[in-house]
């Protein structure tokens, strides 16, 4: 079971990725990176994508209302995962589900013209999973 800085590693090995960090969504800090930032600097970068992650969490929980309503809320974290795409390369945000109240995800940043998304998504999946906070 990897530890925060053998998981972003490992996110660090697939094809065409630039940089990777995991980022607590209730403060926007990154609470480790590697790699390169999309805009230089790894604490913008994860105060920014942690506005988007906390942008969908609530959304979700807007529109789950009526579904959750017959057996209350579901387990984990609110979403599983985010993709924006840009002109330069695929940002994917990770939920990870802890046995506490989660509120961090995994941000994989990666090359358009190298990169393998569905192999990313699938990967992060796998090291969210793992991954091992505490």
């Amino acid at each position: 079971m990897p530890g925060i800085d053998e998981c972003l590693l490992e996110a660090m090995a697939l094809p065409g990725a630039r940089g990777a960090s995991l980022v607590d969504w209730t403060s926007g800090l990154a609470l480790g990176t590697a790699g390169d930032s999309p805009v230089g600097d790894h604490e913008t970068t994860a105060a920014e994508t942690a506005e988007l992650a906390r942008s969908a969490a609530e959304f979700d929980s807007f529109t789950a209302g009526d579904s959750f309503a017959a057996g209350g809320e579901q387990p984990g974290p609110p979403v599983e995962d985010l993709i924006v795409t840009t002109r330069a390369g695929y940002h994917v945000l990770r939920f990870v589900e802890t046995s506490f109240d989660s509120s961090v995800f995994l941000h994989l940043w990666l090359d358009r013209d190298s990169g393998n998304l569905a192999l990313a998504r699938i990967r992060l999946r796998d090291l969210a999973e793992r991954l091992v906070l505490g």
